[in-house]
């Protein structure tokens, strides 16, 4: 997976797992059509959009109430349902990726209870922190609600993959912007260092960040746009945060490396291979185009977002969405559609209010209608078996990453960047 997405590795912890549920005799329970949010049959009208909102911040309160402490950590799990939950078998871990977009959602709105909420995840990015084995500033890949609820750190996921410490860093940083708290900022502050002091290649060009480390402290030495995408976002913010430039100065070597990574045709390619400077070209995905807009505004890529619509767009049945890659163009990635969307409304060109609209509303349908939803939160994916191409599929089941990036999209909230900037 020499230069691949930033989330393929953490969903070698999913296969490990179903993989044993599967020869333990576990089935995914069947696809069955989602219920309104009053429990009734779909039909009718989808709800409008301030409804819809509501509903997915309502599925995000549920879940965050879950597992909770009693000293006020809570950690949401982060899928639920259909291929995840069966009758002898239910995937609960928390991957700190989704766990962030859920606090930068929560800030984007901003209500008294949305703050606590988020408060309470990020003092549990916190706790995790400090209490990691290591202890040297890092987070791991995702975590057991249920040995949250405990009081205790339980890892499912071992990795210590950049950008997943990248996105901690960033839910850490919009608390610290949204509450004045000084403890956020310190504890992203660490990780920005542990990305720093473990990651940098200012050796092989083109300059930037590896992949991170694994569980047994082997170094990755591919280099991926989508963490250094993340990097730029995240360092970015800490310069603002600290007044300090030389994280500035770090954030410019991410955001240079994901320039190195766009094509002639505009697209932009995953990373590099295991040397840390051949490009790997196959398969492109969305996020390189998407996070590569978001998180550096730079206008080069809107050409990779031309591209995106022009090559990753998918319609399954009555849903329409942009794919994981260009390897499987079947199923819309819900979650895709969600971080699509808002780099659409932001770079606001001719057609793009449009195209976002039509993201958001099916998004919005597939929140009323899709296999296995509650009608409040959002699936992954419109049917099960998407095949992101980095050596793993995607299902039809609810997720807080998805429905926190369709928040975000409907709000025009951009998790790289601080508000008002």
């Amino acid at each position: 997976m020499s230069g691949s997405s930033r989330r393929s590795a953490p969903w070698i912890v999913v296969a490990a797992l179903v993989a044993a549920a599967v020869l333990a005799g576990a089935a995914p329970a069947a696809l069955g059509a989602g219920r309104t949010a009053d429990g009734s049959a779909p039909g009718g009208g989808a709800p409008d959009a301030a409804q819809s909102v509501a509903l997915a911040y309502e599925f995000l309160d549920a879940r965050v109430d879950e597992f909770c402490d009693g000293a006020g950590h809570c950690l949401p799990r982060s899928y639920q349902g259909g291929f995840f939950t069966t009758p002898t078998w239910d995937f609960t871990p928390s991957f700190v990726y989704d766990d962030a977009l859920v606090v930068i959602a929560y800030t984007a709105r901003g209500l008294p209870d949305d703050l606590r909420r988020a408060r309470a995840i990020g003092d549990t990015l916190l706790f995790v922190q400090e209490n990691d084995p290591i202890g040297d500033g890092r987070t791991r890949a995702s975590y057991e609600p249920h040995g949250i609820r405990q009081g205790r750190v339980e890892i499912t996921g071992p990795g210590s993959f950049t950008g997943n410490q990248a996105w901690v860093g960033l839910a850490l940083a919009r608390l610290a912007h949204a509450t004045g708290d000084p403890k956020y900022l310190d504890g992203a502050l660490r990780v920005g260092q542990w990305i720093q002091d473990n990651t940098a290649d200012m050796v092989r060009a083109p300059y930037g960040y590896t992949g991170g480390q694994l569980e047994d402290g082997t170094s990755l030495t591919w280099k991926s746009t989508e963490h250094n995408s993340d990097i730029a976002g995240f360092f970015t913010q800490l310069a603002q945060l600290t007044g300090d430039a030389v994280w500035a100065e770090r954030a410019a070597v991410a955001a240079d490396f994901v320039a190195a990574m766009q094509s002639a045709d505009g697209h932009v390619n995953t990373g590099t291979g295991l040397d840390g400077s051949t490009i790997n070209t196959r398969p492109i995905p969305l996020d390189g185009q998407t996070w590569s807009a978001l998180a550096t505004g730079d206008p080069r890529y809107g050409a990779a977002l031309d591209w995106t619509l022009a090559n990753l767009m998918a319609t399954d049945g009555p849903y329409t969405g942009p794919s994981i890659s260009e390897v499987d163009v079947s199923k819309a990635w819900f979650e895709g559609s969600g971080h699509l969307a808002l780099a659409l409304r932001l770079r606001d060109g001719a057609g793009d209010a449009d195209r976002a609209e039509a993201l958001l509303s099916s998004i919005r349908l597939a929140q009323r209608d899709a296999p296995n939803g509650d009608g409040k939160g959002i699936v992954a994916t419109s049917n099960d078996g998407l095949d992101s191409g980095f050596g793993d599929l995607y299902y039809a089941s609810l997720h807080t990453g998805a429905t926190a990036w369709y928040l975000l999209a409907a709000a025009g909230s951009n998790p790289f960047t601080l508000p008002g900037d």
